[in-house]
């Protein structure tokens, strides 16, 4: 199951996946609002085992160190997104997201890479463009994008790292190869699906 709770002054979606049986969780891009993604999790009686992140912007680590401590769990990003982390902490105060402090980083993911949620699998697209070390999280009926991929837009490829051509690169031969009716859950605004962007994203008419 899967829930979002949008925080953050730039309007971030976390991200809680839980496994019904278990009862085990992954939260992803913890933008901001600490409180909001603990609140829910101990609603529903929930145990976090990990952090994910889909790249190292501030407006999607700000809440990473507090529910680091908080929970006792490690924090995974894609190599690519190391150095990202330290120059976004630096930079955070530049979008209004104020002081935030540097989470430690415990392991590494790339393409291919499993992600367990207790009896739950999912797997790890290397979607750069964005970020140099952006990811997706391909789950059975959804994906994560972070801000590869938005609906009806793409994510911005202005920022330290960012490439046009990497990122259409990467919805092409990562995200537009799933099933149509995969849905696919944004970074930032609403969701959508493989299939209603492959047909209707502006960005994307030459892949249609």
């Amino acid at each position: 199951e899967i829930t979002c709770k949008v925080v953050g002054p730039l309007a971030t979606n976390a991200y809680i996946i839980h496994c019904p049986e278990t009862k085990k969780a992954l939260i992803v891009d913890p933008g901001g609002d600490p409180h909001l993604i603990s609140s829910y999790i101990e609603e529903k009686g929930l145990e976090p085992s990990e952090i994910v992140v889909t790249h190292g912007h501030s407006d999607h680590i700000a809440a990473v160190a507090t529910l680091k401590k908080k929970y006792g769990i490690g924090f995974a990003i894609h190599e690519g997104d190391r150095e990202m982390v330290t120059l976004s902490v630096r930079e955070a105060p530049y979008w209004g997201m104020g002081t935030i402090e540097e989470p430690q980083i415990d392991r590494t993911i790339g393409e291919g890479d499993t992600i367990e949620i207790g009896k739950v699998q999912g797997s790890v697209l290397h979607t750069p463009g964005h970020s140099p070390g952006g990811i997706s999280l391909r789950f059975d009926r959804f994906v994560l994008v972070g801000d590869t991929l938005f609906n009806r837009s793409i994510g911005r490829t202005d920022l330290h790292g960012g490439s046009m051509e990497t990122l259409l690169r990467s919805i092409r031969d990562k995200l537009f190869t799933l099933p149509d009716e995969t849905i696919v859950y944004c970074g930032h605004g609403p969701e959508t699906t493989i299939g209603e962007e492959r047909m209707s994203n502006p960005f994307a008419a030459d892949y249609r």
